[in-house]
């Protein structure tokens, strides 16, 4: 990624709801509580479509205004993408993505509201303070069967709104044990900034790559070479006891400590790629 510059860690301090720097450079996140955030994952129950209204009221509640949220009708599917849209001072954009569709099988819980859930309180996270970049949150439909809507979402973006994508950051199965980072399906550059904010935090981070689980929605923007990361919890022992795509899949399958750090980390993180990821343009966008 030719615009992410080389960050010594000494040069990084990282503070709950303070500033951080990088060199001269403050960037500020203030992540919500823990008691929000797992109220928020509670609210997993229904089918797909009603997970997508309750996906919507909970951007609306965070503060994700009408004019910000929209949905994309998607081919193939019977539900849209969901999109909250944080506008930042220039047209550069950084996505941050989850599906909110799930199997038959359990509550889906793990695979995926724990990651659709956190997109709302994400962007409660960074809302507060100016961004360089426009951040897009989606939630994605139809992942299970074929990653049918960040497919088209990809494909659907210009050659313009591809190169003024600087990064595109994907959850998938969070909570079943500290943060994961699926390595060869992610930028090696936004890897190591993670890995480089996590250390500062004092958040463990493991690369854990998990090709016999399948794919993901992070694929469809690589394959349109945009930087794009996976951040998950799929440990070996978490693949042994077959939580996926099974009864298991339940809220008691999730480690609740790890899953609000996983959430203050990649708040944090979101923040600092917005100071690291230098803007092609400096134009408020239309």
């Amino acid at each position: 990624m030719a615009r992410l510059p080389r960050v010594t860690p000494l040069l990084i301090g990282i503070f709950l709801s303070l500033p951080f720097c990088v060199g001269a450079e403050r960037v500020y996140y203030d992540p919500i509580s823990r008691e929000l955030v797992e109220n928020r994952l509670k609210q997993y129950k229904g089918n797909d479509r009603q997970r997508e209204a309750t996906l919507k009221t909970l951007f609306s509640e965070a503060g994700c205004g009408e004019a910000q949220i929209s949905e994309q009708k998607v081919d193939r599917s019977k539900l849209p993408n969901l999109i909250c849209t944080l506008p930042g001072k220039s047209e550069d954009v950084i996505i941050v993505g989850a599906h909110y569709d799930h199997v038959d099988f359990g509550n889906g819980v793990v695979d995926n509201w724990s990651g659709a859930s956190l997109l709302p309180s994400l962007y409660e996270a960074i809302k507060h303070v100016p961004r360089s970049h426009t951040f897009i949150f989606v939630g994605f439909t139809d992942e299970e069967k074929g990653e049918v809507g960040s497919h088209y979402y990809a494909q659907a973006m210009t050659q313009q709104q591809v190169a003024k994508t600087a990064a595109m950051v994907n959850m998938d199965v969070i909570g079943l044990a500290p943060t994961e980072v699926w390595a060869t399906h992610s930028d090696k550059n936004l890897v190591n900034v993670l890995l480089n904010v996590a250390g500062q935090m004092k958040i463990p981070v493991t690369k854990m790559n998990v090709e016999e689980v399948g794919s993901t929605d992070s694929v469809q923007f690589a394959d349109r070479k945009i930087p794009s990361i996976t951040v998950h919890s799929v440990t070996q022992v978490a693949w042994n006891t077959h939580v996926l795509h099974s009864s298991k899949d339940k809220l008691s399958a999730l480690n609740l400590d790890d899953y609000y750090e996983t959430y203050r980390l990649l708040s944090a993180y979101l923040a600092f790629l917005d100071g690291v990821l230098a803007p092609t343009t400096s134009s408020a966008p239309n």
